[in-house]
């Protein structure tokens, strides 16, 4: 290809982080399809997660769920991750699978469940101090199924005052991002519903709070790149989980669903500096791989991902600029579908072996007998699943 080097370097500084749960066993409400090689605890889940970024050059980092990833030692976990050159990124608290989240978590109109609950989130810092760990992904499944259930105002000002006693724990160099989702679990009413809701949250917070936005976690149609836009624009976009979605929060590969909508977004990312590391902005993976093998599943959304950052770096963004200003409606859409419709897999291809990797990274691990091998050696025990 033509020389690109602007946009090979940009695509050579990007981090996209994986999560450990991907990893494990994973389904619907229905059925947890079972896999054999799936790993039986956190180590064996950073290994996984180090054999993409062995592969792919561009995701060093894997988030935990705690209690999912728990371990005696959290610094020993973070020395094994250096030590297969990855790190523990986010860590994510799970406050919604004890029975005592029946109604909710830090919204509960129990104080003794409000308790618990914050205490995990305080533990969860803690476990960042020790690993390193920047950021805190809160997600909460607290939220009504029926009117009158409890009173709307009153979870919000619990909700308030969970977050911060949060804030007021982390460090100087640690965040929280706030996660949205406007239905599910709860059906009628969720705390945290939408992009508005975490955003006025953070709001109060003060700086260290931002916003994540879950690609999954939006009613049909919404416009998510205009979230991404405005948050971006105004200093709160702290993150992404990225993943698909056809009907609700399907968490399907990203790009699967809808590549057009994922180059979108990210031809926002690009014009509004999001690429930039001191944006802050995380690009993250929360994808539940139930009937495809784990491993290649996470190297396919990292290059799906990679992929549409690429087109979004091809816009002539100082065309497309002159043609917004002189109302040229079609000519300012066909500079974004042109970008859209280039093939960037050879200049990916360039890139990768400018790094030392294979052009190719679903053929390399194809041969690299990997899957094979943890089908051998991760015999017994119990595999790594929800819930575990």
């Amino acid at each position: 290809m033509s020389d690109y080097s602007a946009v090979k370097a940009a695509l050579r500084e990007q981090r996209i982080e994986t999560p450990s749960w991907a990893f494990g066993n994973s389904g619907t409400r229905f059925k947890v399809f079972a896999q054999e090689g799936i790993p039986r605890d956190a180590y064996e889940k950073i290994a996984d997660a180090a054999t993409v970024h062995r592969f792919t050059g561009v995701a060093p980092s894997v988030a935990v769920h705690i209690p999912w990833d728990r371990v005696d030692d959290y610094a020993d976990l973070a020395k094994h991750a250096e030590n297969l050159g990855v790190r523990i990124g986010a860590v994510n608290p799970n406050v919604f699978q004890d029975d005592d989240y029946r109604l909710g978590s830090v919204c509960n109109p129990d104080p003794a469940v409000r308790k618990k609950a914050l205490g995990h989130l305080l533990d969860c810092v803690d476990i960042m101090d020790v690993t390193g760990s920047r950021d805190l992904s809160i997600w909460l499944a607290d939220g009504l199924n029926y009117p009158g259930q409890d009173s709307i105002a009153d979870r919000q000002a619990r909700l308030e005052e969970a977050l911060a006693a949060v804030y007021e724990r982390l460090g100087e160099n640690q965040r929280m991002l706030l996660e949205y989702k406007f239905f599910e679990p709860a059906f009628y009413a969720t705390d945290v519903p939408d992009w508005g809701t975490s955003y006025a949250h953070c709001l109060e917070l003060g700086e260290k709070a931002q916003v994540l936005v879950d690609t999954g976690h939006h009613a049909p149609g919404t416009n998510i790149e205009f979230i991404v836009a405005f948050l971006l624009r105004k200093r709160r976009l702290g993150g992404f989980h990225f993943n698909s979605r056809f009907y609700a929060d399907d968490d399907l590969m990203v790009g699967a669903a809808d590549p057009y909508q994922l180059f979108r977004i990210m031809v926002e990312i690009v014009l509004g500096g999001g690429l930039d590391a001191a944006s802050g902005v995380a690009f993250m993976l929360d994808q539940c791989h139930n009937i495809e093998p784990k491993v290649p599943a996470l190297i396919r959304s990292v290059l799906n991902v990679q992929e549409a950052t690429a087109k979004a770096l091809l816009v002539d963004a100082d065309a497309l600029r002159k043609a917004q200003q002189a109302g040229d409606v079609l000519g300012a859409n066909g500079i974004l579908t042109d970008a859209f419709a280039t093939d960037v897999r050879p200049l990916l291809g360039e890139l990768r072996e400018e790094m030392g990797l294979d052009p190719d990274p679903m053929s390399a691990y194809k041969r690299s007998g990997y899957a094979e091998r943890i089908v051998a050696e991760r015999v017994g025990g119990t595999a790594a699943g929800w819930g575990a």
